[in-house]
Protein backbone atom coordinates (compact mmCIF):
# COMPACT_ATOMS: atom_id res chain seq x y z
CA UNK A 1 0.00 0.00 0.00
CA UNK A 2 1.25 3.30 -0.91
CA UNK A 3 1.25 6.47 1.54
CA UNK A 4 -1.24 9.25 0.95
CA UNK A 5 -0.03 12.16 -0.46
CA UNK A 6 0.00 14.72 2.10
CA UNK A 7 2.76 11.99 4.21
CA UNK A 8 4.64 11.55 0.85
CA UNK A 9 4.89 15.57 1.12
CA UNK A 10 5.89 15.49 5.00
CA UNK A 11 8.59 12.79 4.06
CA UNK A 12 9.92 14.95 1.39
CA UNK A 13 10.43 17.87 3.43
CA UNK A 14 12.09 15.68 6.36
CA UNK A 15 14.19 14.23 3.63
CA UNK A 16 15.69 17.75 2.24
CA UNK A 17 16.15 19.05 5.81
CA UNK A 18 18.30 16.18 6.28
CA UNK A 19 20.52 17.29 3.21
CA UNK A 20 21.55 21.01 4.88
CA UNK A 21 24.83 21.41 5.75
CA UNK A 22 26.49 24.31 7.43
CA UNK A 23 27.21 26.63 4.06
CA UNK A 24 23.30 25.84 3.00
CA UNK A 25 23.96 23.05 1.03
CA UNK A 26 21.95 21.13 -0.87
CA UNK A 27 18.58 21.73 0.27
CA UNK A 28 19.27 25.46 -0.75
CA UNK A 29 20.84 24.40 -3.98
CA UNK A 30 17.49 22.41 -4.64
CA UNK A 31 15.86 25.04 -3.77
CA UNK A 32 17.75 27.12 -5.62
CA UNK A 33 17.67 24.88 -9.13
CA UNK A 34 21.54 24.74 -8.90
CA UNK A 35 24.38 23.45 -7.73
CA UNK A 36 27.17 25.69 -7.99
CA UNK A 37 25.50 26.74 -12.07
CA UNK A 38 25.31 22.64 -12.77
CA UNK A 39 22.33 21.85 -11.85
CA UNK A 40 18.86 22.19 -13.74
CA UNK A 41 16.07 21.38 -11.44
CA UNK A 42 12.76 20.06 -13.04
CA UNK A 43 9.70 21.48 -11.50
CA UNK A 44 7.69 18.04 -11.70
CA UNK A 45 6.00 18.58 -14.84
CA UNK A 46 4.24 15.07 -15.74
CA UNK A 47 3.84 14.47 -19.38
CA UNK A 48 1.72 11.72 -20.68
CA UNK A 49 1.75 11.04 -24.63
CA UNK A 50 -0.91 9.52 -26.54
CA UNK A 51 0.73 6.36 -28.16
CA UNK A 52 -0.52 7.99 -31.89
CA UNK A 53 2.01 10.67 -30.90
CA UNK A 54 4.90 8.67 -29.88
CA UNK A 55 6.84 9.11 -32.78
CA UNK A 56 10.19 6.65 -33.47
CA UNK A 57 11.08 4.23 -30.89
CA UNK A 58 14.35 5.87 -29.27
CA UNK A 59 17.72 3.86 -30.15
CA UNK A 60 20.38 3.92 -27.58
CA UNK A 61 23.12 1.59 -26.15
CA UNK A 62 25.42 2.10 -23.11
CA UNK A 63 27.89 0.47 -21.13
CA UNK A 64 26.75 -0.31 -16.87
CA UNK A 65 28.34 0.51 -13.71
CA UNK A 66 29.55 -3.56 -13.71
CA UNK A 67 30.88 -3.16 -17.74
CA UNK A 68 27.52 -4.82 -18.80
CA UNK A 69 26.12 -4.23 -22.33
CA UNK A 70 22.78 -2.48 -22.36
CA UNK A 71 21.04 -1.73 -25.68
CA UNK A 72 17.28 0.20 -26.55
CA UNK A 73 17.13 -3.23 -29.12
CA UNK A 74 17.22 -5.89 -26.21
CA UNK A 75 14.63 -4.11 -24.57
CA UNK A 76 11.78 -4.25 -27.15
CA UNK A 77 8.85 -6.12 -25.79
CA UNK A 78 8.97 -4.68 -22.18
CA UNK A 79 8.33 -1.46 -20.70
CA UNK A 80 11.32 0.57 -19.36
CA UNK A 81 11.23 3.52 -17.08
CA UNK A 82 14.59 5.42 -18.03
CA UNK A 83 15.65 7.24 -14.89
CA UNK A 84 18.55 10.24 -15.61
CA UNK A 85 20.51 11.35 -12.41
CA UNK A 86 23.62 11.81 -10.50
CA UNK A 87 25.14 11.07 -7.11
CA UNK A 88 24.82 14.40 -5.86
CA UNK A 89 21.92 15.75 -7.26
CA UNK A 90 19.70 16.00 -4.21
CA UNK A 91 16.09 14.98 -5.59
CA UNK A 92 17.83 12.03 -7.15
CA UNK A 93 19.13 10.78 -3.28
CA UNK A 94 15.41 11.81 -2.63
CA UNK A 95 13.75 9.97 -5.10
CA UNK A 96 16.05 6.77 -4.87
CA UNK A 97 14.17 4.45 -2.38
CA UNK A 98 10.88 4.97 -4.08
CA UNK A 99 12.74 3.89 -7.59
CA UNK A 100 14.07 1.08 -6.01
CA UNK A 101 10.47 0.08 -4.43
CA UNK A 102 9.21 0.11 -7.98
CA UNK A 103 11.50 -1.76 -9.45
CA UNK A 104 10.80 -4.35 -7.03
CA UNK A 105 7.14 -4.11 -7.54
CA UNK A 106 7.24 -4.79 -10.89
CA UNK A 107 10.11 -7.30 -10.71
CA UNK A 108 7.21 -10.18 -12.18
CA UNK A 109 5.81 -8.14 -14.60
CA UNK A 110 7.48 -7.12 -18.08
CA UNK A 111 8.86 -4.21 -17.04
CA UNK A 112 12.71 -2.91 -17.15
CA UNK A 113 14.05 0.03 -14.39
CA UNK A 114 17.43 1.13 -16.14
CA UNK A 115 19.26 4.30 -14.51
CA UNK A 116 21.20 6.74 -16.58
CA UNK A 117 24.36 8.92 -14.81
CA UNK A 118 25.32 11.65 -16.52
CA UNK A 119 28.06 12.88 -14.37
CA UNK A 120 29.44 9.89 -12.53
CA UNK A 121 32.00 7.64 -13.12
CA UNK A 122 31.29 3.51 -13.13
CA UNK A 123 32.92 3.64 -9.66
CA UNK A 124 30.78 6.26 -8.20
CA UNK A 125 27.80 4.90 -9.17
CA UNK A 126 28.41 1.64 -7.62
CA UNK A 127 28.81 3.35 -4.66
CA UNK A 128 25.53 5.41 -4.76
CA UNK A 129 24.08 1.82 -5.88
CA UNK A 130 25.01 0.40 -2.50
CA UNK A 131 24.29 3.19 -0.39
CA UNK A 132 20.46 3.24 -1.67
CA UNK A 133 20.06 -0.14 -2.08
CA UNK A 134 19.40 0.35 -6.17
CA UNK A 135 19.48 -3.38 -7.64
CA UNK A 136 18.80 -2.52 -11.24
CA UNK A 137 21.59 -1.34 -13.66
CA UNK A 138 22.98 1.99 -14.35
CA UNK A 139 24.31 3.32 -18.07
CA UNK A 140 27.18 5.45 -17.08
CA UNK A 141 26.65 7.78 -19.62
CA UNK A 142 28.58 11.35 -18.38
CA UNK A 143 31.96 10.40 -21.13
CA UNK A 144 29.88 10.05 -24.56
CA UNK A 145 26.78 11.58 -23.89
CA UNK A 146 25.21 8.84 -26.33
CA UNK A 147 22.21 8.19 -24.33
CA UNK A 148 21.29 11.65 -23.28
CA UNK A 149 21.66 12.57 -27.30
CA UNK A 150 19.31 9.58 -27.86
CA UNK A 151 16.72 11.27 -26.43
CA UNK A 152 17.21 14.75 -27.20
CA UNK A 153 14.69 16.36 -29.53
CA UNK A 154 12.14 13.74 -28.86
CA UNK A 155 11.02 14.28 -24.82
CA UNK A 156 14.66 15.42 -23.82
CA UNK A 157 15.34 14.69 -20.22
CA UNK A 158 16.04 18.33 -19.95
CA UNK A 159 16.74 18.25 -16.23
CA UNK A 160 18.03 15.97 -13.45
CA UNK A 161 16.24 13.97 -11.81
CA UNK A 162 14.23 12.99 -15.48
CA UNK A 163 12.31 9.56 -15.72
CA UNK A 164 10.93 8.71 -18.50
CA UNK A 165 8.35 5.46 -19.19
CA UNK A 166 9.08 3.85 -22.75
CA UNK A 167 6.28 1.69 -24.09
CA UNK A 168 6.97 -2.02 -25.34
CA UNK A 169 7.81 -0.25 -28.87
CA UNK A 170 10.84 1.92 -27.14
CA UNK A 171 8.96 4.86 -27.74
CA UNK A 172 8.71 7.67 -25.12
CA UNK A 173 5.08 7.30 -23.58
CA UNK A 174 5.29 9.84 -20.23
CA UNK A 175 8.03 11.89 -18.63
CA UNK A 176 8.01 13.10 -15.34
CA UNK A 177 10.41 16.26 -15.31
CA UNK A 178 12.49 16.49 -12.06
CA UNK A 179 11.74 14.78 -8.76
CA UNK A 180 9.35 12.09 -8.56
CA UNK A 181 7.49 13.31 -5.28
CA UNK A 182 4.36 10.71 -6.16
CA UNK A 183 5.01 7.19 -6.96
CA UNK A 184 1.69 6.02 -6.87
CA UNK A 185 1.54 8.43 -10.37
CA UNK A 186 4.93 6.80 -12.37
CA UNK A 187 3.38 3.48 -11.15
CA UNK A 188 0.42 4.80 -13.14
CA UNK A 189 2.46 5.49 -16.25
CA UNK A 190 3.79 1.62 -15.92
CA UNK A 191 0.64 0.46 -15.61
CA UNK A 192 -0.88 2.12 -18.62
CA UNK A 193 2.11 0.94 -21.15
CA UNK A 194 2.00 -2.30 -19.95
CA UNK A 195 -1.96 -2.41 -20.69
CA UNK A 196 -1.15 -1.45 -24.27
CA UNK A 197 -0.93 -4.10 -27.38
CA UNK A 198 1.81 -4.49 -28.78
Amino acid sequence: MRAPTAAIALLLAGALAGCSTASGGLLDDYNAGDDGGNYVSGDGTTTAIVAENRGEPIEFAGETELGDAVSSEELLGRVVVVNFWYSTCPPCRIEAPDLERLHLDYLDDEVTFLGVNVRDDAATTRTFAAEFGITYPSIVDAATNDVQLAFAGKIAPNAVPTTLVLDREGRVAARISGLVSDPGLLAQFIDDALAEEL
